[in-house]
């Protein structure tokens, strides 16, 4: 399976660190050898970079690494291939306008049968259960909500809980998903997160002896949520998620967890 990586911030932050942790199971310290892409939002729209190679020795992936770019708000991904070749149509994360912003999307698992899903106007370009899957996400919040963003921040999450647990109920369907205000994480079989906030301390990436002493770079109202399928730090208290559930977060807090079934 593949490896996601989230991040939301109440200040423009830069993934870097993290990403670096990422990038090494691309290849390196694990199988995910498959491809490799990460988005970046500038409010309504997101930058992104993908590429169908290994992350852990990519020029592409290095120019990232060694270039921050700070954000509210980023998704990446390695790819580790179950449905669909290796190519860059298939390769996470997947963008598509939607309310007049661009919403962004990285999973891990598998979908069964994920063309049972009607899809709407949003037709997949390459030929994975997780792309069929995120249109068919788009196309039910499309015909919940019309063509306008919801007023109802509540409403909103609730249909994202439930349209994602129909998907769900047949697969396996942890997921990334933004929309440029807010970071959802379904967890099928695993996912964790933390909160970075004051009093900041050191952290050091599970994979290397690369280690960031965060004080140093933060102001005391900083605050940074970080998700990730396994936790890419060695001595930082990671929280588990529940299967079956969904996280919202916003401005780096996580604002609600959901029943997704």
């Amino acid at each position: 399976m593949c490896e996601l990586l989230g991040m939301e911030c109440n200040v423009p932050t830069d993934i870097t660190f993290s990403f670096a942790g990422l990038a090494l199971r691309g290849g390196a310290k694990g199988p995910h050898a498959d491809g490799w892409g990460l988005a970046l939002y500038e409010g309504k729209a997101a930058r992104t970079f993908i590429e169908p190679a290994p992350a852990h020795d990519s020029p592409l992936a290095n120019f990232v690494r060694e270039h921050p770019m700070h954000t509210l708000l980023a998704i990446a991904h390695v790819r580790k291939r179950t449905r669909g070749p290796v190519s860059l149509v298939n390769t996470h994360p997947f963008v598509r306008e939607l309310f007049g912003r661009h919403f962004v999307f990285a999973h891990n698992g598998t979908v069964r049968n994920v063309r049972r899903f009607k899809t709407g106007r949003f037709t997949p370009i390459g030929n994975t259960d997780s792309e069929w899957a995120f249109c068919a996400m788009l196309a039910g919040l499309q015909n919940r909500f019309g063509t306008s963003y919801p007023t109802s921040n509540r409403e909103l999450w609730d249909a994202v809980a439930k349209i994602s647990g129909r998907i769900g109920s047949v697969g396996t369907f942890n997921f990334l998903l933004a929309d440029g205000q807010h970071l959802f994480a379904r967890c099928s079989t695993n996912l964790h997160h933390i909160v970075r906030e004051a009093p900041f301390s050191s952290a050091t990436l599970s994979d290397d002896d690369v280690k960031v002493d965060f004080a140093k770079l933060t102001t005391p109202s900083d605050r940074v949520a970080v998700i990730a399928t396994q936790p890419l730090t060695r001595d930082e208290k990671w929280i588990r998620a529940e299967p079956n559930t969904l996280w919202v977060f916003r401005g780096g807090k996580l604002r609600k967890t959901l029943e997704s079934r």
